[in-house]
């Protein structure tokens, strides 16, 4: 640890974390919906970080062996399906009790709050975070230690990229309470996150680029403050000839 070559790879696998978990930040933050007080939304970022943390370092040890472990992308592609299909489930439902132009804001609200057997609300994401944390470690962990077989630099660049991702499903979060819209576009990523944890097991392997898919998200978000702001400009429009 004391060559600057060493620092250079753990920037190397910052850059490699933070690329590969740009689709784990748009679950993250939309799982974070289900609270309703930021201060628990926060909270619960804050606790599935150290369960992150506490994950890595046990994993990176049996790192080598994670390819036969294919089956828990299946999974994990499988409950992405699941939040997908309740968020869109509740959004109609919630469209069909409320008439059209009596419920302006009915497509900004998320899916009612699940929770694990009699766990609370609170940790019952808590514990799908790291659910989450555990089915997108795999690709992470893997392109860190074809990058170094070094497990002190694996950790500590591991480390640093989920502090990283953290941050970055923070902003997203925080996004999503300014910008109602943006809660179903992470919705609809999270199908194409799914399509893209799914085809990447080993029957199929087929791989979608972190470039091609961080461009996607792009497009994504830029539709999706056009279409915000329009909506904007209508309500306000229609607001001002009520005034009038």
């Amino acid at each position: 640890m004391t060559s600057s070559n060493d620092w250079l790879i753990i920037g190397s696998l910052v850059l490699i974390e933070c690329l590969l978990s740009v689709d784990n930040a748009v679950v993250l933050a939309a799982q974070t919906t289900s609270l309703s007080n930021l201060k628990d939304r926060e909270k619960s970022l804050f606790y599935g970080l150290w369960g992150a943390y506490l994950f890595r370092f046990l994993i990176i040890g049996v790192g080598t062996y994670l390819i036969k472990f294919w089956i828990i992308k299946v999974a994990g592609a499988l409950y992405l399906c699941y939040l997908v299909y309740r968020y869109f489930h509740h959004l109609i439902t919630k469209r069909k009790r409320h008439p059209v132009g009596q419920a302006a804001n009915a497509d900004a609200t998320s899916a009612k709050p699940r929770r694990i057997g009699h766990i609370s609300v609170f940790w019952s994401v808590v514990i799908q975070i790291e659910i989450m944390d555990i089915v997108f470690s795999i690709d992470s962990v893997l392109a860190s230690l074809a990058v170094s077989n070094n497990p002190v630099i694996v950790l500590i660049g591991g480390l640093i990229g989920i502090l990283c991702m953290r941050g970055i499903a923070e902003v997203i979060m925080n996004l999503m309470r300014k910008i109602p819209e943006l809660e179903t576009m992470a919705y609809v990523l999270i199908a194409l996150i799914a399509i893209k944890l799914f085809i990447s097991i080993p029957a199929i392997n087929i791989e979608i680029s972190s470039t091609l898919f961080g461009l996607i998200i792009l497009i994504a978000v830029v539709i999706t403050l056009i279409i915000h702001y329009v909506r904007r400009s209508r309500r306000l429009s229609r607001q001002t000839r009520r005034d009038s």
